[in-house]
């Protein structure tokens, strides 16, 4: 009698793991999720195990889904990402609808993590940057990589660069009348300064403009380039006045070209064109291109709405905006936005203030790459000051704008054939 049991619960035990197997564990991106930002952490650290993710566009705010593992299962627990499990059919279901010729959704299979660098400066602590809170919240790997790393090609190594709070042009962020006595900057000047020396460089503006066009080879050669607040206006600006001095005296040691606005040469830009730069070097603005002083906003009316793309034929940009809010706070920065009219035609807007000309959120391709532009400095900080206390995204982990930043991680690592930009 014994004997005839094990032979009944064996195959019991066979089924059973069968069943468990076949299941698919679903991210849920609506507002029934507990930590949005950590769910990407999941996915990242899914696709770094091996396992493929299906991206659900404009599926309950952009879900995902995957073949359910204990490991995964045990991983969203432990991290307070909710998930659901379905069986194959239930699953099978669910990608039918995505699929369906007469919705605005579609699957986008995500297959290899990407391999991440941020561009910082030595010292810079990780609540400088939203990117490095958001990669760090959400448990996502990174290396950290500055001017000598860029010049002597390590970008090779990396599918995605980041660059955040950076000033391309030479000009220290053009914090000079503010803080030129203040130890930080001081020392912010010696250390670029120092680097320009070792790398062979006589000014910080020369040895800046070549990083540019290492980053610019990195896009055109494959790469995925994410940009927030003055990188993202300053690195066109340096591409721009190439073989230009834009620097004022004191910071290069001899005056700016006085006719440098005639000069700029804008089929060297990714984004803009038709700028025209700030060249008081006591102003705290690098050019026209940022329209925050333009705009008579406050806080309390500070929204700006995400575009809806056709999932099918524009699974990028698509990818870029999923969300659970299609209208976002807005934030401030150096650069908090563009100019509608300095942004290049080639350029697909993916976020803008409505009934303005103020745009916050950019795409863009160069050769086989591509580039995003996120104006402003900090989604859950609105004016964020020299000093402030860090954001604790612990209290933001439902954040809309930093699920903007987080889009921008994992869309590298669609299928290939998936991309019909």
């Amino acid at each position: 009698m014994k004997y005839i049991k094990k032979l009944i619960i064996i195959p019991l035990l066979i089924i059973s793991a069968s069943n468990l197997f076949s299941q698919k564990l679903f991210i849920q991106m609506d507002l029934s999720q507990t930590d949005h930002l950590k769910a990407y952490g999941i996915v990242y650290w899914a696709l770094q195990k091996g396992q493929t993710v299906d991206w659900l566009l404009n599926y309950r705010s952009g879900s995902f889904m995957t073949d359910y593992t204990n490991d995964i299962a045990n991983e969203c627990r432990i991290r307070g990402v909710s998930f659901e499990t379905f069986d194959n059919g239930m699953a099978a279901s669910i990608v039918a609808e995505v699929q369906a010729e007469n919705v605005n959704m579609d699957l986008v299979k995500l297959e290899k993590a990407a391999k991440i660098a941020v561009y910082v400066q030595p010292g810079m602590k990780p609540w400088d940057d939203a990117v490095r809170m958001a990669l760090e919240y959400a448990e996502v790997p990174y290396d950290m990589v500055w001017d000598e790393e860029v010049l002597n090609n390590k970008l090779q190594e990396y599918d995605w660069l980041h660059l955040f709070h950076e000033d391309f042009t030479g000009q220290y962020g053009k914090f000079y009348a503010n803080y030129y006595n203040s130890s930080w900057y001081i020392e912010q000047v010696a250390l670029n300064e120092n680097m320009a020396k070792k790398m062979g460089y006589s000014k910080v503006s020369k040895m800046k403009l070549d990083v540019a066009l290492k980053i610019k080879e990195f896009v055109a050669n494959g790469g995925f380039l994410f940009a927030m607040c003055s990188a993202t206006d300053s690195y066109d600006i340096a591409l721009a006045s190439r073989n230009i001095d834009i620097c004022a005296q004191m910071y290069d040691g001899d005056p700016a070209d006085p006719r440098a606005n005639e000069k700029l040469d804008f089929s060297q830009t990714l984004a803009f064109e038709n700028f025209q730069l700030v060249m008081d070097p006591y102003e705290y603005e690098y050019s026209n291109i940022d329209i925050t002083e333009d705009t008579r906003i406050n806080e309390n009316s500070d929204y700006f709405t995400l575009f809806e793309f056709s999932a099918k034929y524009d699974p990028v940009p698509t990818m870029l905006t999923q969300d659970h809010a299609n209208v976002i706070h807005g934030f401030m920065g150096q650069t908090t936005g563009f100019r509608r009219s300095v942004i290049k035609k080639s350029v697909t807007i993916l976020g803008e203030t409505d009934g303005t000309d103020f745009i916050r959120y950019i795409h863009g391709n160069l050769g086989r790459g591509q580039f995003t532009w996120f104006g402003g400095h900090d989604p859950e900080d609105y004016r964020h000051f020299v000093g402030e206390e860090p954001t604790d995204l612990r209290l933001h982990k439902n954040s809309p704008g930093y699920r903007l930043i987080l889009n921008n991680v994992l869309f590298p690592s669609a299928k290939k054939k998936e991309q019909k930009t």
